[in-house]
């Protein structure tokens, strides 16, 4: 991986995290992410958001930790946030189910935008499992060290925070968040939000009002889900 000076963590992570990047699983992706490279093949998203879950929530202002598997593989979706993409770029059909519950649970209507950065900016972490992916082939930078960094973030998480929420869509989250301590933190389960499971638990979960429900009992803020008509620049 890169030199911790170059990574674009907060500080308050790459103080923690700064031993995983010289790990040698970590030295070992960085060479694989430059040999793709060098053989023409497309990585997304660009280098400079690869920690952006990171950047855009300090680790003391996490309040709410939603899981996802890997970045979305096509052109200008990704940009290092979980089931986000850039103002101007299609809503997924993942993120609109999201949307359809989230009116269903707080009565806010859709967004017309996918970007969530200002879920991001209140302390929710949207950590993918895996930070980059191919162009095209989803799940193909699996198993290349991504998942044992991002299970020492919430390895750290666990460990050193009270009262946190964890959201774990569908299947692979929730084993990725099996050892989440359960006694301390809300872990909320439900179906993948995906076309494919949606119907079968995800919409009637209720997440988002269950999550501000926590977040007041334990004197925290609760997250305002209302997305802005024009993202911050």
């Amino acid at each position: 991986m890169a030199e911790p000076r170059q990574v674009r963590l907060h500080p308050s992570w790459l103080r923690r995290l700064q031993p995983e990047l010289a790990q040698s699983y970590m030295r070992e992706l960085r060479e694989f992410l430059v040999v793709e490279k060098r053989v023409g093949k497309t990585i997304y998203p660009a280098a400079d958001h690869w920690f952006a879950a990171y950047d855009s929530t300090p680790f003391e202002a996490v309040k709410v930790v939603i899981l996802g598997q890997d970045p979305y593989h096509g052109p200008g979706q990704a940009h290092g946030l979980c089931f986000s993409v850039p103002p101007g770029i299609d809503i997924p059909p993942s993120l609109a189910n999201i949307y359809r519950e989230l009116e269903s649970d707080l009565g806010i209507p859709p967004a017309r935008h996918g970007c969530l950065d200002h879920w991001a900016a209140q302390g929710v972490l949207l950590l993918n499992a895996t930070l980059t992916v191919e162009r095209g082939r989803a799940g193909s930078h699996q198993g290349k060290g991504w998942e044992l960094f991002t299970d020492r973030t919430i390895a750290l998480l666990d460990a050193e925070c009270e009262g946190l929420v964890f959201i774990l869509w569908g299947s692979y989250a929730q084993r990725k968040g099996a050892f989440i301590d359960a006694a301390k933190h809300l872990v909320i389960k439900s179906p993948h939000p995906s076309p494919l499971s949606a119907h079968r638990g995800f919409f009637g979960s209720r997440p988002f009002s269950r999550t501000n429900d926590w977040l007041a009992a334990h004197g925290q803020t609760p997250i305002d889900w209302r997305l802005p008509d024009v993202p911050a620049a």
